[in-house]
């Protein structure tokens, strides 16, 4: 007797476990700044200006518009616009590329690229 309840025990938490997990997980579909910034890893060269990368190839488009995509939420979208800021900020990117990124992917952001501006406004 003692072993079924302690079954059934280990079985509710589990469940709950698994709920809080789901509801938790559909409340912030999208992507981290983490992810974002591996699917935007690609377009790095690009960022940077290298002279023999004038435009982003199609790895970095892809990311591009994965990233894009993910971005579903107003609360997504401000942390990725956070997260770009400071990666943007910390290394030696190229502003103007950043900005053309949209143009030669074909694609829209739903977060400024432009490390100028201030997200939580």
């Amino acid at each position: 007797m003692e072993k079924k309840i302690m079954s059934c025990l280990v079985l509710a938490s589990g469940l709950m476990i698994i709920l809080v997990l789901n509801a938790s997980a559909s409340a912030a579909d999208g992507i981290t700044c983490e992810e974002a910034l591996t699917k935007l890893a690609p377009c790095q060269p690009y960022f940077l200006g290298f002279p023999f990368i004038p435009t982003p190839g199609p790895t970095c488009c892809k990311g591009a518009a994965t990233v894009s995509q993910q971005a579903n939420t107003t609360t997504i979208r401000r942390s990725l616009c956070e997260c770009f800021e400071t990666a943007a900020n910390a290394s030696h990117i190229k502003t103007e590329r950043l900005k053309q990124l949209p143009h030669f992917c074909k694609i829209k952001v739903p977060v400024p690229l432009d490390p100028t501006v201030k997200c939580n406004t």
